[in-house]
């Protein structure tokens, strides 16, 4: 790992490259926040890194980056990725970016669409949807209020910022010796594991040193007429149980030309969470498997839809759902669930 002084601030980065082919495509990662190019780098960067010239780096205020007083707005985000593109000479590249990382990416996407080959957004919310007069219900949000409450954390699940908020309010728990009750683990992401401790302090120290907070939850600059013009190939994937999918459902209707894929019964954190389904969709997506499927079935109308295998892993196990929604399983292997699945259709089939 590195530093590059650029836009006026140090920011750490990290590039994987075999060096047997320069003349690959480059791939760009860009982490949420409370975290570090460390979220992508273990599972994500070394895989995708057979076919990518791979780039991570730390925003300004996370992971080994310097944390400046202030400069925290999406805008100067988006304006320290597009500098450190041009100090490492990357003149276009695929962005792959989770949570407020994707805010970033488009940010920098809507100032420099030319530079983007493609963009994969992976649970991203924007302010246009947190601020709608009249938005949508977040129904995940009702069954985990009552956890919230059990454990007197005083946040409304509701709250068009909660994800920014709880991220403090587990912070502080984790600083003061307070372990994160187990079924609340789903929404500690980063905060979780060895290095849980040390994220929360950082993340501490960020919120209160810097103007950060009230530049992060700001307006972010990604105005719908902004999105509308993006052109690029797109590919939108979001947990089921995400508050970030009130977003993916807006874009639904500007962006005809994006593949949507539901990530099922997952939370914000499904990179970390579920690996293999977002290395296999990012594969597909990057290979042009979803380009080359069908979007609508016959009779359907032609509009965009969040998409999902039927057959899928959580937590190493494997799983099935039915047209009813139900979910089969778990089974050991992927094979065993296709095969099972297969046996259910052709029983349907021979008793119509």
């Amino acid at each position: 790992m590195t530093g590059a002084f650029v836009n006026g601030v140090k920011l750490n980065h990290l590039r994987i490259d075999n060096g047997e082919d320069d003349t690959r495509e480059h791939l760009v990662m860009v982490h949420g926040l409370a975290t570090s190019l460390a979220f992508w780098y273990l599972r994500f960067a070394v895989e995708f890194s057979q076919q990518f010239r791979v780039t991570l780096f730390d925003l300004r205020g996370h992971g080994r980056s310097a944390m400046p007083p202030s400069g925290y707005t999406p805008a100067i985000l988006a304006r320290d990725l597009a500098d450190l593109l041009d100090h490492l000479g990357i003149e276009r590249a695929h962005l792959l970016a989770h949570s407020f990382g994707g805010v970033v990416a488009m940010n920098f996407a809507a100032e420099q669409p030319d530079r983007v080959r493609s963009l994969v957004l992976a649970d991203t919310h924007i302010s246009a949807v947190r601020h709608v007069e009249t938005p949508q219900e977040w129904s995940y949000g009702q069954e985990i209020q009552p956890l919230l409450d059990r454990h007197a954390m005083g946040l409304d699940a509701h709250d068009p910022y909660f994800g920014y908020k709880l991220l403090t309010r587990l912070a502080e728990w984790q600083t003061r010796g307070q372990a994160i009750p187990e079924e609340l683990s789903e929404l500690a992401g980063p905060l979780k594991g060895k290095s849980g401790q040390r994220t929360a302090a950082h993340w501490l120290k960020l919120m209160q040193t810097t103007t950060a907070a009230a530049e992060l939850m700001g307006d972010d600059g990604l105005s719908l007429e902004r999105l509308r013009a993006f052109r690029f190939p797109i590919l939108a994937m979001y947990g089921d149980h995400s508050q970030a999918r009130l977003t993916g459902s807006e874009l639904l209707a500007l962006w005809p030309h994006a593949i949507f894929r539901r990530v099922r019964d997952a939370g914000h954190f499904f990179p970390t969470s579920r690996p293999e389904e977002v290395i296999a969709g990012c594969k597909r997506f990057w290979g042009g498997e979803f380009s080359r499927t069908p979007r609508h079935r016959e009779g359907e109308a032609v509009r965009s839809h969040f998409r999902s295998d039927r057959v899928f892993s959580i937590d190493g196990n494997w799983y099935y759902t039915t047209r009813e929604s139900q979910r089969v399983g778990p089974f050991a292997a992927r094979e065993e669930a296709h095969r099972e699945y297969a046996n259910l259709v052709a029983a349907a089939q021979a008793g119509t």
